[in-house]
């Protein structure tokens, strides 16, 4: 069975000094490989044969018979990594926190430690007849979270 660590630590090495990054990693018991990738930009068909030509030449498939496909990583999908975060600070994400609220805002920053969610709200200003909307910052760990993702408008 492929070694998921050295699967991955291949794959790293593979993309260092790109844009492109990791996003996951799947091995099946019946070792199928699936690899998932995205960038700061955009991955393109090729970007993905590249990767699956340098894995397949690290791995002989004499010596250890697996599946491989390494595709890009969903622009719906939930994020992964902090990169996805810093890719899409600024743009509109939904959150679904562990304990059930479910918030539409701006994805303002983002570190190791969590991010920071812009959402609008009305709010009953003293000395005005009627709410006004106002930004508020959310702060949130990742370990808060059940799921952050695009929310993608035509």
């Amino acid at each position: 069975m492929i070694n998921k660590q050295e699967l991955i630590d291949v794959i790293n090495t593979e993309l260092e000094g790109s844009d492109i990054f990791l996003v996951e990693v799947k091995v099946s018991a019946d070792n199928i490989i699936d690899v998932a990738i995205d960038s700061m930009g955009s991955v393109t068909i090729d970007d993905c044969i590249a990767l699956n030509n340098k894995v397949l030449d690290h791995f002989d498939r004499d010596v250890e018979d697996y599946e491989l496909t390494v595709g890009s990583y969903g622009i719906s999908d939930p994020f992964k990594v902090l990169q996805h975060y810093k890719k899409n600070m600024g743009g509109e994400v939904e959150v679904l926190t562990k304990d059930g609220k479910k918030l539409k805002g701006t994805l303002k920053d983002a570190d190791e430690e969590g991010f920071t969610l812009t959402i609008t709200k009305k709010v009953k200003l003293e000395g005005k007849k009627r709410p006004e909307m106002v930004d508020e910052d959310l702060n949130y760990k990742y370990d808060e979270i059940k799921y952050t993702k695009n929310i993608i408008q035509f």
